[in-house]
């Protein structure tokens, strides 16, 4: 069985096509996609120059599921994004988008643990089963959402402190007030 904590190494060859070096056969973009909403980390190296492709094969799959309707980033935020190439905010925004995806994961395993603890229901019969769907149907709505994980999918990283979050809020309205300078 594969190490799931090991990346999938993915060759491509000269060829452009891509080979699962662990079931040794050929995988498509939706394949590795595939690979990625089950949890595990890929990556992809060019076979003749060694290179790591692997950013600029996730941001193909995105574009291909965004070009398919499957819209999940918003105009504005892209055009944001566009813009923090060529100006000062390029040092920052990937700390920026880190931390908001962390603040993400985070709400979401609060909220799933909060409704298992406060939900009467917990003492029916059969509640169990009722809460296994529920979590399915959140990993399914959620699986699009960066790789974004879920408590049933393993440990994430600790929790801040409550002065903590305050802290990274405060940090996030800093970010923000720099964003809204550079843009007028």
């Amino acid at each position: 069985m594969a190490d799931a904590k090991k990346p999938l190494l993915i060759k491509r060859y000269a060829s452009r096509r891509l080979y699962n070096t662990e079931t040794s056969d050929y995988v498509t973009l939706e394949d590795i996609a595939g690979f990625i909403r089950e949890g595990r980390e890929v990556q992809i190296i060019d076979l003749k120059s060694g290179d790591d492709l692997t950013r600029q094969y996730l941001l193909q799959i995105i574009a291909e599921h965004e070009s398919r309707g499957e819209t999940m980033l918003p105009v504005n935020i892209l055009t944001d994004l566009v813009r923090s190439y060529t100006n000062q905010a390029q040092s920052f925004v990937p700390q920026f988008l880190q931390s908001s995806f962390d603040m993400l994961r985070s709400s979401q395993t609060r909220m799933i643990e909060g409704i298992a603890k406060v939900n009467p229901m917990a003492k029916v019969p059969g509640f169990e089963a009722m809460q296994a769907q529920q979590e399915a149907f959140l990993k399914a709505m959620t699986q699009g959402m960066g790789g974004l994980s879920t408590p049933w999918a393993g440990p994430t990283r600790e929790e801040p402190a409550a002065d903590g979050l305050d802290a990274i809020k405060a940090q996030l309205a800093a970010l923000q007030a720099k964003l809204d300078q550079m843009s007028k």
